[in-house]
């Protein structure tokens, strides 16, 4: 089975994880020298992030995110109306953008009552060389909805979208009558 999840859950109005940094002690009592006074407390050097050699790229050192999260969450911005449906012009083939724009135009993810859609999990499923058939589940407010792509993997090394779906009424295909 190719079926992956890439994002955990995530219950909104929980508090985020607390940082546990293990380089940070507790507090430590006062030191005091021989005669009473206090001692100046030691110098320690700051330690700094590790520097790549002259020749080695950057993009090592920076985790880059996958293309299944970014197009979604592109999609989210365009359908919610964060975003142009132009925008997403390079980024999509054949009658994506077409998609896209009719479900746009309908509005099915703008903002209710202010809240703002999220992308709450991603899954994929490996359809061939090259595509991946991406699920999303969206909250929006009360409502979760689900919003399917696909990605194929282009000649050009470049990611496109190659098909929308948000649950309700599709496109109408121009060859159906």
């Amino acid at each position: 089975m190719n079926k992956v999840m890439t994002r955990t859950k995530h219950h909104p109005g929980t508090r985020p994880p607390v940082r546990h940094d293990p380089r940070r002690p507790g507090r430590t009592p006062a030191r005091t020298a021989p005669g009473g006074g206090r001692l100046a407390a030691p110098q320690r050097p700051v330690p700094t992030a590790p520097t790549p050699p002259p020749n080695q790229p950057l993009t090592g050192l920076v985790p880059q995110p996958r293309p299944t999260d970014r197009f979604a969450d592109l999609l989210l911005a365009v359908l919610s109306g964060g975003r142009p449906v132009h925008s997403m012009l390079r980024h999509t083939a054949g009658r994506a953008y077409d998609e896209l724009a009719w479900l746009a135009e309908r509005g099915p993810l703008r903002r209710p009552h202010g809240t703002r859609p999220v992308v709450r999990d991603i899954g994929y499923y490996v359809a061939g060389q090259g595509a991946l058939e991406v699920f999303a589940r969206i909250g929006a407010g009360e409502r979760i909805l689900a919003m399917a792509f696909r990605l194929e993997h282009g000649p050009d090394h470049r990611w496109r979208c190659t098909a929308v779906e948000l649950g309700g009424p599709r496109l109408p295909h121009p060859d159906d009558d």
